[in-house]
């Protein structure tokens, strides 16, 4: 190997966003990560949902919506098979 051209492998601590943190070694001091082993839903069981942006909310007011207006057009060829 050459000398004085590779990084310098240090102790690293991981930190996650749901406070967890752990010491491993990297060639960077601090690591932030999105999720990790404490709260991926893989390893702790747990479902979460992450609604970025309200998507979850957008996609149920449509389906409400596109609901009214099937019940609607139900009703009204309804009425006109009565009369």
């Amino acid at each position: 190997m050459k000398a004085a051209i590779h990084q310098k492998y240090v102790e690293a601590e991981v930190r996650c966003a749901c406070g967890n943190s752990f010491k491993t070694r990297s060639t960077r001091p601090v690591i932030i990560v999105g999720i990790c082993n404490a709260c991926h839903p893989f390893y702790t069981g747990q479902q979460k949902f992450v609604d970025t942006a309200g998507r979850v909310d957008k996609f149920q007011q449509r389906m409400a919506k596109t609901q009214a207006a099937q019940a609607a057009i139900a009703a009204a060829s309804s009425k006109k098979k009565r009369k």
